[in-house]
């Protein structure tokens, strides 16, 4: 028979619940304090209860930094500052080219630049900014890669963006980078775009194309889209050179040749320099098919030239060797990536023209390797080279007007210019060698005095051309500096350095650079003469002394 065993019998509640608590809950009779819905646990950075602490009477909401400080008071705050002869109220005309105009309200701060004239639309809301960035950097890409200076590059992209109506715009160039802000208002995010230089190609009429394309942008009264700016930027990059490879090389022998009889060279000596500048050039090519840096193809360039004066030496040919040697040099001396270094430098470009000018002295450096290994090689011949033997300046100036004028037409041919800039480049470079004759010849004036003045006369007339046409200054004065260039005075240096003259090598390699500094600098002050005594928009004085101050240390 089983047992059954009672259980105990448990107390329930009012409604039926069971009373059984564990050890974790609150005895009955303690009264806990009901907070609503929220959880009570709290952590051991809460503020005690009963601890009261003061609030702010007011938030401040959020600001920008550009927002004025809670303590600034209107009646409390300082008087402006005003210059003793008053702020200058820019009044920019339209009958000036587009340079003068850009470059005086980029010169200025971003608060004064004066409001914007009619601005090209290209949708009813506005230009799309990116677009319009993207624009300027690729216009600004043609030009710096194209060999323009650096200040002139950033006054075409400032114009193109003004004329879609961004004129809160900073842009920014160096050697191979270029790059652009735009910030709509004070307290807008600026929107930034860079673009980088890959490779560099001489085509003046590529240049004179976008010149042309900025002028009708800047030009208020010519509309013209974003769509048919990016239309026209396409053909202008897609258009070939305007001459062949074979009028290239033939000019490049030419110009070899023409400088040979600036030095009193004779026929043989004209074809010799001829055909060691077009040998060298066609090597050059080679180097640069098989992708070889520039600094080979230079001195690869180099070398016929040089081998050709050697062996018409070593065979007792009765020829000026030296001729030879020199007109092969003149086909290769960095003149106008030499006057765009200078130019920098002096309008405080210091970066870029340190970048410039390092790359003339590695394509310089690259001349001497080439024509320093073929000299050594003929001295140990026992060739009779004669570094004191002073070229020929005979009686001949119509024979050397001829020649400088052929320098420089063929210059201009291997600068790809159009063919309306190849006969004013040509009559520039000869009246620079008159004037060069006429006062070294003739009045007894030093050479690097001369050739500052001539190249000040080039860089005068060049500038008043571009004026003239609304176009870029180079065309016109970068062909014209080569009958100056200091061919003989290199071609001595090297000499007198291979026979182990080293003293008198570095006097005349010394010469030469300060006549190709005084190249560029009279380029340079020929231009800003022209710029001196023409109309500037702007103020007067006030507007033009923006420029003086810029590069001074106060």
């Amino acid at each position: 028979m089983t047992q059954v065993i009672p259980l105990p019998v448990v107390p329930s509640g009012p409604d039926g619940e069971s009373s059984t608590t564990s050890e974790f809950a609150v005895p009955e009779g303690l009264a806990v304090p009901r907070t609503g819905s929220e959880s009570e646990t709290t952590s051991e950075f809460a503020i005690p209860d009963g601890l009261e602490v003061p609030e702010p009477p007011t938030a401040e909401p959020e600001g920008s930094a550009f927002s004025l400080p809670r303590i600034y008071s209107a009646r409390q705050a300082p008087a402006a500052f005003t210059p003793p002869g008053g702020v200058p109220a820019v009044s920019l005309t339209k009958d000036v080219p587009w340079q003068d105009r850009m470059r005086t309200m980029l010169r200025m701060p971003v608060a004064e630049r004066p409001a914007l004239e009619p601005v090209q639309k290209t949708e009813e809301g506005g230009p799309a900014v990116p677009r319009v960035l993207d624009l300027t950097l690729r216009i600004g890409e043609l030009l710096l890669a194209g060999g323009e200076g650096a200040e002139d590059v950033e006054t075409a992209m400032f114009a193109v963006c003004r004329s879609y109506g961004l004129d809160r715009c900073e842009p920014n160039v160096t050697f191979t980078l270029l790059s652009i802000s735009y910030q709509p208002s004070l307290v807008d995010d600026p929107v930034s775009a860079s673009r980088v230089v890959r490779r560099r190609g001489t085509d003046y009429t590529r240049l004179a194309a976008v010149f042309q394309l900025v002028d009708d942008l800047s030009d208020p009264e010519t509309h013209v889209s974003l769509e048919e700016a990016y239309r026209r930027l396409a053909e202008i990059r897609r258009n070939r050179h305007p001459y062949p490879g074979w009028a290239l090389t033939a000019s490049a022998g030419l110009l070899a040749g023409a400088a040979s009889l600036l030095v009193g060279g004779d026929l043989i000596v004209f074809v010799a320099a001829a055909v060691g500048a077009m040998l060298g050039d066609r090597l050059a090519w080679l180097c640069a098919g098989r992708g070889l840096p520039e600094f080979y193809q230079f001195t690869v360039a180099a070398m016929p030239p040089a081998a050709l004066g050697v062996a018409l030496t070593v065979a007792h040919v009765d020829v000026k060797a030296s001729a030879v040697i020199t007109g092969g040099l003149f086909a290769l001396l960095p003149g106008r990536a030499l006057v765009a270094g200078v130019q920098d430098g002096l309008t405080g470009f210091y970066i870029t023209a340190s970048a410039r000018l390092l790359e003339v002295m590695y394509f310089f450096v690259g001349i001497v390797t080439g024509v320093l290994t073929v000299l050594y090689f003929g001295v140990k011949l026992g060739a009779p080279l004669d570094p004191d033997a002073m070229l020929g300046v005979s009686n001949r100036p119509v024979m050397q007007i001829v020649a400088s004028m052929l320098l420089s037409l063929t210059f201009a041919v291997l600068l790809q210019q159009e063919r309306s800039t190849v006969l004013l480049v040509t009559l520039n470079g000869g009246v620079a060698w008159v004037v060069y004759g006429a006062m070294h010849y003739v009045a007894g004036f030093s050479p690097v005095a001369s050739t500052a003045v001539a190249a000040g006369l080039v860089g005068l007339f060049g500038q008043l051309m571009a004026r003239y046409r609304f176009a870029s200054a180079l065309p016109y004065t970068t062909a014209a500096i080569g009958p100056l260039l200091p061919g003989s005075s290199t071609y001595f240096g090297l000499l007198s350095i291979a026979q182990n003259h080293i003293d008198k090598g570095l006097v005349s390699l010394a010469k030469a650079v300060s006549l190709a500094m005084a190249i560029a600098i009279g380029v340079n002050l020929g231009s800003e003469i022209s710029r001196l005594f023409l109309r500037v928009p702007g103020a007067g004085r006030a507007a033009g002394r923006r420029a003086a101050k810029r590069t001074r240390g106060f």
